[in-house]
């Protein structure tokens, strides 16, 4: 992680959370979108723009009301995977379905959903199994729509460390990661799955400076680091690495970004949120059909503020399109068997309280085409 830092889950978030909600408490035309977000699945912005067209509220010489305005946090500094909401901006598509998006980045690492929580953004990005320890901690938040159906964090392996090539060789060795309760059962997860005893493992915190602790061998290996992003950049230090998904080795598949509200949120706003979904799934179409075309209106949208890695970018959209790829399923789906699989692992390493349903940190696809 550089210093633009991003956070996934764990007991300082929780904490973060509910003392932000604590503080901020004090202080506090219709779119089927059934078309859109079929043709988002199958990356034909043509067609989606043209089930737009035909949905939106209003007809042609009609004057339509003020946009609604609806404010959406990302997880992190823009970067390639938002391609599809700055897509989504320029081209209109936001525009179509009378709507105002400001995209806003955080301040701070856990930002995007207490903010969201408190109700001072109406959505946030950020990690599902972020939303499942929120809701452990009486945090009222749901998730809407998956973003990255497949997790990006890595356990990132120096290549050149003698003997360590899968995960049960890792005990007794130097781990670096940022404190975050969550890698650490993940880390745990992998090296048991794959035969080994995860009470020899030597964890540091090396914050967020998880590249230069591998890179200058410092560590042997981190977890934290994201295959779009960390993995990229050491590679551009010659810093060759085994990258291994916790997926493979006794951790669920989940989805590593979603859209989430606060349950208050969605009952006041969830039409407007529904419009953005379907703006959404159709800047998503384009990212998929013209890769190189969005990804030159985000580099143009951040070549002031904070100027991107054209090179890295590159390579980190084609890294992800694949993991945001929904198939068969509408844009955003996220289905009951994730959040059962994800919420029970959880239970199992003492991050989420057994009363808990896991199911009920989603919104059942209510607000995504069927």
């Amino acid at each position: 992680m550089n210093s633009r830092l991003r956070s996934s889950g764990g007991g300082p978030l929780l904490l973060a959370v509910v003392l932000g909600l604590l503080l901020t408490a004090a202080g506090c035309g219709r779119m089927t979108g059934a078309a859109v977000q079929g043709a988002a699945v199958q990356g034909d912005p043509a067609s989606a723009r043209n089930a737009a067209d035909a949905a939106r509220p209003g007809s042609a010489g009609e004057s339509r009301s003020r946009p609604d305005q609806l404010t959406v946090m990302l997880d992190w500094y823009p970067n390639a995977v938002h391609s599809f909401l700055y897509a989504a901006e320029e081209n209109g598509y936001f525009a179509d379905r009378n709507l105002k998006v400001k995209l806003r980045m955080p301040a701070e690492t856990n930002d995007a959903l207490r903010l969201a929580a408190a109700g001072q953004v109406d959505l946030a990005l950020t990690y599902q199994p972020q939303v499942l320890m929120a809701r452990g901690a009486s945090v009222p938040v749901k998730a809407v729509s998956a973003v990255v159906r497949h997790p990006l964090n890595r356990l990132l392996i120096r290549a050149d460390e003698e003997g360590i090539t899968r995960p049960r060789e890792l005990p007794g060795r130097t781990i670096g990661y940022s404190s975050i309760p969550l890698y650490d059962a993940m880390l745990r997860t992998m090296v048991e799955a794959d035969g080994g005893d995860s009470s020899g493992l030597n964890l540091v915190d090396v914050g967020y400076d998880l590249i230069p602790a591998l890179a200058t061998g410092r560590t042997d290996a981190v977890i934290g680091g994201f295959v779009n992003h960390e993995e990229l950049l050491l590679d551009k230090q010659h810093c060759s690495v085994l990258s291994l998904n916790p997926a493979d080795f006794g951790v669920p598949d989940y989805a590593e970004l979603v859209f989430a509200a606060s349950e208050q949120t969605l009952a006041e706003r969830g039409e407007v949120i529904r419009r953005f979904l379907a703006a959404a799934a159709e800047g998503q179409a384009y990212v998929n059909s013209h890769p190189q075309e969005a990804l030159a209106i985000l580099l143009k949208h951040e070549e002031t503020a904070a100027p991107l890695d054209p090179e890295i970018e590159r390579a980190s959209l084609a890294l992800l399109l694949p993991l945001m790829d929904f198939g068969d399923e509408p844009y955003g789906y996220l289905g009951p068997e994730s959040w059962e699989q994800i919420g029970n692992w959880l239970k199992g390493r003492k991050l989420l309280p057994g009363n808990i349903d896991p199911k009920e940190a989603g919104s059942d696809n209510r607000l995504i085409a069927p």
